[in-house]
């Protein structure tokens, strides 16, 4: 029988402006006594709105509190103050994670990351290993390849079509062309060419599990392969058969099966 799960929601205070964000507690959780929650983040275009049922589906399959947040520019949150710096992944995790974390009041957690997510995800294992139990990534990159960048550019041709930005509006309002350009003109710049995962996550010291789609049309097999290579040797990465980008949207409970039996694994 599913678990009932309740929400709730809090702004988060930064010196840049507000970060919205959201809780899902398993029915009759208790903070003391919980397995560390489970901190979702989000891709590039993403918000906690976007991830539609994923958290409460996680939260009930794993019994976890699960936690997600809109990044500053993002969804809910308030506007970014110019362009994305070349360095918004190790950013993420040094100055906007630990406000999230004193909101919550989260010690242990475990970091889920999707996309570019993944390797803030990555990020925040790297430098807080006494706390990030476990590290989960879903189609993150590890490097700048050419597939990437080939999907970067088809994605924002698409854009440029009619009505196809007002997708973007629904989510972002009108922070939705900076969230498309942050992403775009970010990746598909000569100084964001030479960025790897390993320059802000050279080793995590956490149980990881990497998935990644077969298809995926952001990145090869060799992410996840190389983000395995930074784990210790519980780490592994799994190859999602026949799905793309998303898999968590394509083939839900696929995803939340694999990722309910790695923290049954690693549990401790």
């Amino acid at each position: 029988m599913p678990l009932f799960v309740s929400e709730e929601t809090r702004w988060i205070e930064t010196p840049h402006g507000r970060l919205f964000s959201q809780r899902w507690s398993p029915a009759g959780e208790r903070a003391e006594t919980a397995q560390p929650p489970i901190i979702l983040f989000h891709d590039s275009l993403g918000c906690v709105a976007l991830w539609r049922d994923f958290p409460e589906q996680l939260c009930q399959a794993t019994g976890r509190i699960v936690v997600a947040y809109d990044r500053l520019g993002f969804g809910q949150s308030d506007a970014y103050p110019g362009d994305l710096p070349t360095r918004f992944i190790r950013d993420e995790a040094e100055c906007f994670f630990p406000l999230l974390r004193q909101q919550w009041q989260i010690d242990r957690f475990v970091a889920f990351g999707h996309s570019v997510g993944g390797a803030m995800a990555a990020t925040c294992a790297a430098l807080y290993p006494h706390s990030c139990q476990s590290l989960i990534t879903e189609s993150a990159q590890a490097f700048v390849e050419d597939r990437t960048l080939n999907g970067i550019r088809i994605a924002k041709a698409q854009f440029e079509e009619p009505g196809q930005m007002e997708r973007l509006h629904k989510y972002h309002g009108d922070k939705a062309a900076w969230v498309l350009s942050a992403w775009t003109e970010t990746w598909l710049s000569k100084a964001f060419e030479p960025w790897t995962l390993e320059s802000s996550a050279a080793s995590i010291q956490c149980p990881l599990l990497a998935l990644h789609g077969e298809n995926d049309e952001y990145g090869s097999v060799l992410h996840p392969q190389r983000i395995a290579t930074l784990g210790t040797a519980s780490s592994r990465s799994v190859i999602l058969k026949n799905r793309h980008h998303v898999p968590h949207r394509e083939a839900p409970n696929e995803v939340l099966d694999v990722v309910k039996q790695h923290l049954e694994s690693n549990a401790g």
